[in-house]
């Protein structure tokens, strides 16, 4: 069984303060003219590099860390587990989203999981069709330059470094894969999709199948063999002359977007960073955007969410007028993007047990010739299914059982995921992307990290290491736990007069130790080549250039 990180909504470790040694250390922020990685575990992050110095691009690269991330933050992201990708193909000129996220199971219905009371929060019956072994592939094959047999040099070392548990059984699994690909020598491509073929349709598939059947578990060889990896369009809005793209709202991305519009027109600067007029708006936006998350945003190939109101300039501008500036808000208030009104009609939602957000990790890498990739990849809780060491996710407890809602759970669905990359451009050339692991906190953060260089000048390594802030003024994630209505954490070496300040507003304020969260952010220089790749050491995330 693989550990389920259960954290906190907001914080989701402690690390402490950094020795001055590991502040001296060049683990966590690292520049290059040639490539930049950020991620997880430092093996990861090198592995990245690696890629990149034998010739491989952004891509390669990617798949790569992700690979090792496998081992590396194995609480956090496993194979069986789910990644979206955005990647910007430098030769093409565009910009495209990898839909790395896997469906429920056709045994996963609405009236199974109803007479159970639910959908559980992890083992194998939590489990969605593995999404990640298709994202690597297809990234490989469309955006890449190198062989699965390649790119995964660096993770088989590290699973032949353990000689128990699961990983020797995945590295058996890897190789597997690698054989089927070795079946066209002269082919890269066709040896990829042989490799898919072995793990989704061939004899891994047939043995994911059997041991479910014996365990309980919903997936069968079916699921597997009709599972697609979408190429879908970004989702974007412009803010501050830069153009900030996201995956689409089987994500909580569009979340992001909508925030960035009701700030706009707010003179964040002026109000200073982290200061208590700035905490405050920045709060009331994320709380509006966060109730539209929890009413609209679903698997959009199922369920028809209205993306364009939601995002629209006009939707933005009724709903920020519910932004009280001297007051902190302790309703939920979702709004009516269709009728485009600031609030809906009926806005009644049923909220599930108690439950802590759960973990993930990160992965961003850039090359020489442009490319950029940004991927969010996760993967907890399920189980490892026998002898392949594959271990399964637990993501459908992300879809709830509330009949009619856009969420709930259907066969063949994709579960509303917190995973969310972001990539930001000026003058169609990508500037910076960033990667948070950290469940319903991703955007938040990521909106900090992307204000404090947009708005305060910041460079990554400042951006992600700055004080963060955050609320859980919203329905959690995770088997929809109730909000916490008027909620705002800030790290607790906060200035007591800040605290202060924002309780008079009427915020409930508690004081928590470092890091909110655990953001990644890779920032290019278009003029001179430069690649700034970064992660807040307080999360011991890693970063490695050349």
């Amino acid at each position: 069984m693989i550990r389920a990180a259960a954290v906190t909504c907001l914080v989701l470790m402690t690390m402490g303060e950094l020795s001055a040694k590991e502040k001296e250390a060049p683990w966590w922020k690292a520049s290059g003219s040639q490539g930049a990685v950020a991620a997880g575990g430092r093996e990861a992050a090198d592995a990245g590099v690696e890629i990149l110095r034998a010739g491989g691009n952004a891509a390669d690269a990617a798949v790569a860390t992700m690979l090792v991330l496998n081992v590396t933050d194995a609480g956090s992201f496993c194979f069986g587990g789910e990644v979206p990708i955005i990647v910007y193909d430098a030769k093409r000129k565009v910009t495209e989203v990898i839909a790395g996220q896997g469906v429920a199971p056709r045994l996963a219905t609405y009236e199974y999981f109803k007479s159970r009371d639910g959908i559980p929060r992890g083992g194998v019956q939590a489990a969605a069709v593995p999404g990640a072994p298709d994202a690597y592939i297809t990234l490989l094959s469309r955006y890449g330059t190198k062989r699965l047999a390649d790119v995964a040099v660096p993770m088989l070392r590290e699973l032949d470094k353990r000689k128990s548990g699961w990983q020797p059984n995945l590295a058996k699994t890897v190789r597997q894969m690698i054989a089927a690909e070795a079946r066209s020598p002269d082919d890269r491509l066709r040896g990829l999709r042989l490799a898919a073929d072995c793990f989704y349709r061939g004899p891994i598939a047939r043995r994911l199948d059997e041991w479910c059947r014996a365990n309980n578990g919903l997936l069968r060889y079916a699921d597997l063999a009709t599972h697609t990896t979408r190429i879908e369009e970004p989702v974007a809005t412009k803010f501050r002359g830069h153009r900030i793209v996201k995956c689409g709202p089987w994500t909580q991305g569009p979340m992001l977007l909508q925030t960035l519009r009701l700030l706009e027109p707010l003179d964040l600067k002026k109000m200073g960073h982290n200061q208590p007029n700035y905490v405050h708006h920045v709060v009331e936006a994320m709380k509006l955007s966060f109730a539209d998350r929890d009413m609209y945003y679903a698997d959009s190939l199922v369920t028809d969410v209205p993306l364009e109101q939601l995002l629209s300039k006009s939707y933005a501008d009724v709903r920020r007028a519910l932004i009280d500036p001297d007051k902190a808000s302790r309703l939920l208030q979702p709004g009516d993007p269709v009728a485009g009104k600031a609030l809906a009609a009926k806005s009644n939602t049923p909220f599930g047990p108690k439950g802590a957000s759960l973990d993930t990790t990160n992965c961003l890498t850039a090359d020489q010739w442009g490319n950029v990739v940004a991927a969010t990849p996760s993967g907890w809780g399920g189980a490892i299914a026998g002898d392949t060491g594959v271990a399964l996710g637990s993501r459908l407890q992300s879809l709830n059982t509330w009949a009619g809602h856009p969420n709930c759970i259907a066969a063949g669905k994709r579960p509303r995921i917190t995973l969310t990359p972001t990539m930001v451009f000026k003058e169609d050339k990508p500037v910076l992307a960033i990667c948070v692991a950290g469940g319903d906190g991703q955007e938040q953060a990521t909106l900090q990290v992307l204000l404090n260089h947009l708005e305060f000048g910041m460079t990554p390594s400042e951006a992600v290491h700055a004080s963060r802030f955050g609320t859980s003024h919203f329905i959690g994630s995770f088997s929809q736990p109730p909000p916490r209505l008027g909620s705002l954490s800030m790290e607790n070496d906060t200035d007591t007069a800040i605290i202060g300040a924002l309780k008079k507003r009427g915020h409930t304020v508690t004081t928590t130790g470092p890091p909110f969260w655990h953001p990644c952010a890779l920032g290019l220089d278009p003029k001179t080549g430069l690649k700034h790749a970064a992660g807040d050491p307080r999360a011991k995330r890693h970063a490695a250039a050349y």
